[in-house]
């Protein structure tokens, strides 16, 4: 073949042989197939006799032993795997083909070529679930090889068998509802996909006690008829913990490689809408009141869930809460947020019990008297964050959940 020229697909160009004087037969051979249909011009197994029975086509697993001038190959080995895989994949048997390969296999393009040239083919039967066995004669083709050959030229197009999906369940006649997937859903699921395959994250938890918090909210409702939530709580107690480690309060540039740590702690809140879950950005919160926390998240849920935020209110943020408390979750793990670097997951209040504290009234003797001596009851809440290795390690999780510990445990430090 000459270098640029057009080659018809099918056509050999190379023929590798083991001994240098089987060349001459071997190319002689592959002329002869590509003008004549074979090796000897197209002639192929005679009939078998008239009266014989009739059986199923075999398998191109398993071959049956027809007889073609010149084959010597065994039945087992007669389809190389190429040609093999595409008798499969049309669903039709071959074997009768006369082989252009060593001993007579039948080659792949033996069987392009053939199906080129309009050949029919008998459709592939099924293989037999039973061995057969050793020493029995295996069953005749169901079309003779001639009959092949000489079949008029139409499209052997026979529709491959249907394929099952290895470890899929059969489907079932339950009845069902296929949903499709909100635009947003799809933004989120993209972009999770992308943090948690492309952010190296790490995990570090901490248990902090919600006792004084809750007291802390009885009392400003109370005395001076404020309703915060546990939630408003934690996002104050978050933002004064930024504050006092700003390495946490940092996102990662990708395109310089660097860690920035940002001059705004601005804490985004995540909300659960009907589309999907959206994170409005409360902006300066380290600086914001308790009231003007609880007022601001209020505001931006409501419109969350209306679809009425504008890009700015949701896009950005330097630090995320995810709060499941309220939905008698103890505990979660939450993905980074890019560019963000660290995002909290909140879990509900649980009861536990605790060693007592000494120095402290009632702790001795558990709230109330109910718990024994020596032990007291807490409400304990597991908050985990998720954060950026491109950022921090464990060390700097580790001061920032202490600092947070420190707000939820004595709550009038949020009023400074």
């Amino acid at each position: 073949v000459q270098p640029g020229s057009e080659v018809t697909v099918g056509t050999p160009i190379l023929v590798v042989v083991d001994d240098a004087d089987d060349a001459a037969a071997l190319v002689a051979q592959f002329a002869g197939f590509a003008a004549e249909g074979g090796p000897e011009g197209g002639q192929q197994a005679a009939p078998p006799p008239a009266g014989a029975p009739a059986t199923g086509p075999p398998s191109a697993s398993q071959p049956a032993g027809v007889e073609v001038a010149g084959r010597t190959v065994p039945g087992e080995h007669l389809l190389m795997p190429a040609a093999s895989h595409l008798a499969k994949s049309k669903g039709i048997d071959v074997t009768a083909l006369a082989g252009s390969g060593r001993g007579g296999r039948i080659t792949k393009g033996d069987v392009l070529q053939a199906l080129a040239r309009g050949t029919a083919f008998p459709a592939l039967a099924p293989a037999a679930p039973a061995q057969v066995a050793a020493g029995a004669a295996l069953p005749a083709p169901a079309a003779p090889a001639q009959a092949i050959a000489a079949s008029p030229a139409v499209s052997s197009s026979v529709p491959p068998p249907p394929l099952a999906v290895a470890g899929l369940p059969p489907t079932t006649e339950a009845p069902g509802e296929d949903v499709k997937a909100s635009t947003m859903r799809k933004v989120i699921a993209k972009r999770l996909t992308q943090s948690k395959a492309g952010v190296p994250h790490y995990f570090v938890s901490a248990e902090c006690e919600l006792d004084a918090i809750l007291e802390f909210r009885k009392r400003l409702a109370k005395e001076q008829g404020v309703k915060v939530s546990v939630n408003d709580l934690i996002i104050k107690s978050a933002s004064l913990a930024l504050r006092d480690v700003p390495e946490m309060n940092a996102s990662f540039n990708p395109s310089t490689g660097l860690a920035e740590l940002n001059e705004t702690v601005d804490v985004s809140v995540a909300v659960a809408t009907p589309g999907g879950l959206i994170t409005p950005i409360v902006t300066n919160a380290d600086k914001r009141g308790l009231s003007d926390i609880t007022a601001t998240v209020r505001e931006l849920a409501g419109r969350a869930r209306e679809g009425k935020l504008q890009p700015h209110e949701f896009q950005g943020g330097t630090f995320s809460v995810s709060n499941l408390g309220m939905f008698g979750v103890a505990e979660f793990s939450a993905v980074v947020n890019p560019p963000q670097a660290v995002i909290m997951a909140v879990g509900g209040g649980v009861r536990q019990v605790l060693p007592a504290l000494k120095n402290q009234p009632n702790s001795e003797g558990g709230e109330g008297g109910k718990a024994p001596p020596g032990v007291r009851v807490a409400t304990v809440m597991t908050a985990r964050v998720s954060c950026d290795r491109r950022v921090g390690d464990e060390a700097l999780a580790g001061l920032f959940l202490q600092s947070f510990k420190n707000y939820m445990a004595a709550p009038e430090r949020l009023l400074l």
